[in-house]
């Protein structure tokens, strides 16, 4: 506790660091993985070739793929650059194959009755079929950025400063207090990010609020005396 008094602003360094390298992953996977998963859905031979590359991906260890990006982007070992690209790939791997099964899990009768009310192709996947698979991508969301933050600290093996930058000094220097106050700030972070995601959906999604609120509760059964 006294190494935690006396490092509050180291610990908020990091904080800040870390939030800096978690964000546009999160975003960005978000952004590529939609179009994807929109064609994985939408045709048959481009749905095998991009949910197995994205599984495949997603096979890839963390910390060769950092290590591997500057050769092939031509950054240097330590631009925090590597890191972002690094998650956004394993966000991307993940988010496809769930916004293929989310627009999937949409009715063919919605989208049938939508065409048939003069809606396009784009309109109706804008205005009906991303709204409805709204709750299923926000579950996926919720999965990326929780991982993303924790995968973030591997970036500190290269020396790209996060929270992981306390584990790696905390070991280094033996002190016990420094790892547990970089745990216990990365799992609060994990939550916070979880709890903004929640917050959206509710505020970006009130129907969802509206469904779950008309759904009848079950039917208590009274046995006779």
């Amino acid at each position: 506790m006294t190494w935690v008094l006396a490092n509050l602003g180291l610990i908020w360094a990091r904080t800040l660091d870390h939030v800096v390298l978690s964000l546009p992953p999160i975003v960005l996977c978000f952004v590529v993985a939609v179009p994807l998963g929109w064609l994985a859905r939408r045709y048959r031979l481009s749905r095998g070739i991009i949910l197995t590359g994205a599984g495949l991906l997603y096979a890839v260890p963390s910390l060769p793929l950092i290590f591997v990006l500057p050769a092939v982007i031509g950054t240097s070992l330590l631009s925090p650059v590597n890191v972002i690209i690094a998650l956004t790939l394993y966000g991307i791997a993940l988010m496809v194959r769930v916004v293929s099964d989310g627009l999937d899990s949409v009715d063919a009768d919605v989208r049938q009755s939508a065409s048939a009310m003069g809606y396009s192709t784009w309109s109706r996947f804008w205005q009906v079929e991303l709204p409805l698979a709204g709750p299923v991508l926000l579950a996926g969301m919720r999965v990326v950025a929780v991982s993303t933050v924790s995968l973030v600290t591997v970036g500190a093996v290269i020396g790209v400063q996060s929270l992981g930058s306390l584990f790696t000094d905390g070991f280094q220097r033996g002190i016990q207090a420094e790892i547990i106050a970089g745990l216990v700030a990365t799992v609060g972070l994990a939550l916070l990010f979880d709890g903004a995601l929640v917050l959206a959906g509710r505020v970006l999604m009130p129907w969802t609020r509206r469904i779950t609120a008309a759904k009848p509760s079950a039917p208590v059964e009274v046995s006779a005396a």
